[in-house]
């Protein structure tokens, strides 16, 4: 199996700037890579450019600017030239899927923020110093960058990248290792409801509560957006107001992935198979459509718009997604089934008598059956329902 590492980057003064001009130069090849394939399209042939033909002229790009393009690894280069090729051939496929296409964009320099090198020993090497106890990464043009470790790779080293996240810089690395030994048997199954007013509810009573923390951090957040609004564009305050901003939204987001990974982990170990829902998330927090007026053209009716941005909020500060991906690559490694089962009804359906009525749930919180009475808390039924669900599925699955 695959598994990735992310270790922080501890660069000198020169290395940063190094690292920095390394970024621009990769940036600079991916936009003038987009323009040939812009302007041969454009062209009354419509001549198709592809990857192939683009690598081989990267020989000569080198040659012609050996100061800015040829001081970098081949490798590398070559790595930016199938980003940009990943991006057209999932551009197409949007088109014939019928999705909004998304034809790729030019980016600016604060817009591209990672270098990929397929191969470890290829224009870098990860741990260069092996007799030196501080661990570094070499890489062609910056040199030996030194890095806090935080924990052991294991397995062979296949892929090394960098990546910049505000003014911190980081080294990725993707190693090949042995499926690990599974976890110890629990015995024990669980579903879990999803929610906003508790992040999580399990059908064995349990709940985890909603940290909000985009909720929390959002005064803070208006405020630095005001001082960032208030600065001339291209001044030092602004420089210094984007830097609050990011690093407001990067804490954020680490409380998210923190508070994701010790709920699934928790999941994990205690339990051997795990029942969820099969969100739409993508199709949930979508804005609702307009209502033109029959009445007055060009005039709209009420949509409950705002109520509905407001409900994208709270969807997106819960971190769903995060935490589904999370939750099936951690049982992945331990050993552990995760099931998604359809959510129609399961908070509307009585674990009891199986009963479906709307009137079941005449509150947010309360369960209460209109056929048989049954009482219960709503998101904990919710997970019931959906255990039972991924039950019933996983039997059905063949052998």
């Amino acid at each position: 199996m695959i598994r990735a590492y992310k270790f922080l980057m501890r660069p000198t003064v020169g290395q940063t700037i190094a690292l920095g001009e390394m970024l621009r130069d990769h940036c600079s090849l991916y936009n003038g890579a987009l323009q040939e394939r812009r302007d041969a399209y454009r062209h009354p042939s419509k001549t198709s450019i592809t990857y192939g033909m683009q690598s081989v002229q990267l020989k000569d790009i080198r040659a012609v600017d050996p100061e800015r393009q040829g001081r970098w690894s081949f490798s590398s280069q070559q790595a930016t030239l199938r980003r940009l090729d990943k991006a057209f051939a999932a551009f197409f496929r949007r088109i014939k899927a019928g999705d909004k296409p998304g034809y790729p964009r030019f980016r600016g320099t604060n817009w591209f923020d990672t270098v990929d090198f397929p191969r470890d020993g290829d224009g870098c090497r990860w741990d260069s110093t092996p007799h030196d106890p501080v661990i570094r990464v070499r890489f062609q043009g910056v040199g030996h960058v030194r890095v806090h470790q935080h924990r052991p790779v294991v397995g062979k080293v296949k892929t090394v990248s960098v990546k910049r996240e505000g003014s911190r810089w980081f080294v990725v690395l993707t190693a090949e290792q042995e499926q690990p030994e599974p976890l110890p048997a629990t015995g024990t199954m669980v579903g879990i409801d999803l929610g906003l007013t508790n992040f999580l509810a399990d059908s064995n009573g349990a709940f985890v509560p909603n940290p909000r923390h985009g909720r929390k951090a959002a005064a803070k957040l208006e405020a630095a957006q005001q001082g960032l609004a208030r600065c001339k564009r291209g001044s030092k305050r602004r420089r210094k107001a984007v830097a609050k901003v990011a690093w407001l939204h990067g804490k954020v987001r680490r409380q998210r992935l923190d508070h994701a990974h010790k709920t699934a982990l928790d999941l994990v170990r205690e339990h051997d198979f795990i029942a969820h829902e099969d969100l739409k998330i993508r199709n949930m927090s979508k804005a609702p459509a307009p209502k033109p007026d029959p009445e007055t053209p060009g005039v709209f009716l009420p949509n409950g718009v705002s109520a509905k941005a407001g409900l994208n909020r709270s969807i997106a500060d819960a971190g769903w997604g995060v935490f589904l991906a999370i939750l099936h690559a951690k049982a992945e490694s331990a050993g552990r089934e995760v099931m998604a089962v359809d959510p129609r009804n399961t908070s509307r359906r009585c674990p009891e008598c199986g009963h479906i009525a709307k009137e079941n749930r005449p509150s947010q919180e309360r369960f209460h059956c209109v056929a048989c009475g049954h009482t219960a808390h709503a998101d904990t039924v919710g997970a019931l329902n959906v255990l039972r669900a991924g039950l019933v599925r996983r039997e059905a699955q063949p052998v």
